[in-house]
């Protein structure tokens, strides 16, 4: 057991699962080249080191080919682990990921699977509309498609262990701020864990209770599940509870921990980076209202990022993400309904 960052647990995990079977590897831009990062945000290091460069393909700087190499291994019987550099690149690869990868299983009536993770680092850290975007909403509405998104070390292992071992393709997001790598991000946050040394999974379609209250319940994820357990902790002092759930995977989704604390608070607050229209909060919302209304007290309510892009100006981008603040204010409206 140990305390370690994300960017660690996410390799770690990938580590175990090429040291166990050889038909796990990984590709992307910069994946581990001398002088390098090892991908964006650090995570494959060192890997090529151990595994060697068959097993750790470094590409050109060509999404679209990163995509088609992936969804033409995994259906030959290999398990590629992608890394895009910024999520946003993810537009470059949609024709193989939703007409692809994620049909495949369906088409062969089982016979074919994909079985595939693709890493895409997300959220906004002051580099503009290009490279900030949140884009679960995109790969939530895809069918065949699994969408997870850890916010701490201890899920981020356990995750990438599920990821890895299913044999369907999984989108797997992860917060730059997050990572805590060696790599500095003005505004990181501290998402260290205890982590076990074994390997171990965290299952898909099951939410975390981050902390527990009686008044609002609050579903968030990624940097948002932090925010919002930050909002829990000051409203305490002015006598509001917040139970705050991490979705951790919206695909498949947990809306049975969801309605469990529904029962006991009565009013429902939604927080994510991605955009108020038709963010994935909308599709919990949706779900809620149709099927169970009667356990609300007072509407739902949501804090998102604004449907616009995302500025460059640093003061201006953390005018239109979800603050604390701002989760604290919506949830004192909703305290008072």
């Amino acid at each position: 057991m140990a305390v370690i960052s994300v960017a660690e647990a996410l390799k770690r995990a990938i580590e175990a699962e090429m040291a166990k079977d050889d038909s796990v590897y990984c590709v992307g831009e910069d994946e581990d080249i001398p002088g390098g990062m090892g991908g964006a945000f650090t995570v494959t290091k060192g890997l090529a080191d151990k595994f060697g460069f068959e097993r750790v393909i470094n590409t050109p700087i060509s999404e679209i080919m990163i995509a088609g190499v992936c969804v033409g291994s995994a259906m030959n019987g290999m398990k590629p682990v992608a890394d895009l550099q910024y999520g946003d690149f993810l537009f470059c690869m949609m024709d193989q990921l939703c007409n692809q990868a994620a049909k495949m299983c369906y088409m062969s009536n089982g016979h074919v699977h994909v079985p595939m993770v693709m890493r895409c680092p997300i959220g906004a850290t002051h580099r503009g509309a290009q490279h900030a975007q949140s884009l679960e909403s995109y790969f939530v509405h895809v069918p065949g498609l699994k969408v997870v998104c850890p916010s701490n070390a201890y899920d981020a292992k356990g995750m990438m262990i599920s990821a890895i071992e299913d044999p369907d393709p999984v989108i797997f997001f992860e917060h730059k701020l997050l990572y805590g790598s060696s790599r500095n991000e003005a505004g990181s946050i501290d998402a260290t864990s205890e982590v076990p040394d074994e390997e171990y999974k965290v299952p898909f379609g099951k939410a975390a209770l981050r902390t527990e209250g009686n008044d609002i319940t609050v579903v968030a994820n990624l940097l948002m599940t932090h925010r919002a357990v930050a909002a829990a902790e000051n409203l305490k002092k002015e006598g509001i509870g917040l139970e705050v759930i991490d979705a951790r995977s919206l695909v498949p989704f947990d809306y049975d921990t969801v309605l469990e604390s529904l029962e006991k608070t009565g009013k429902l607050l939604i927080v994510h980076e991605d955009n108020y229209r038709l963010g994935w909060g909308a599709q919990l919302a949706s779900y809620i209202a149709e099927n169970a209304i009667t356990l609300l007290d007072a509407p739902i309510s949501r804090v998102a990022t604004p449907d616009t892009p995302i500025p460059f100006s640093p003061p201006l981008e953390e005018h239109v993400i979800p603050s604390i603040a701002r989760i604290e204010e919506a949830a004192r409206k909703l305290a008072a309904l």
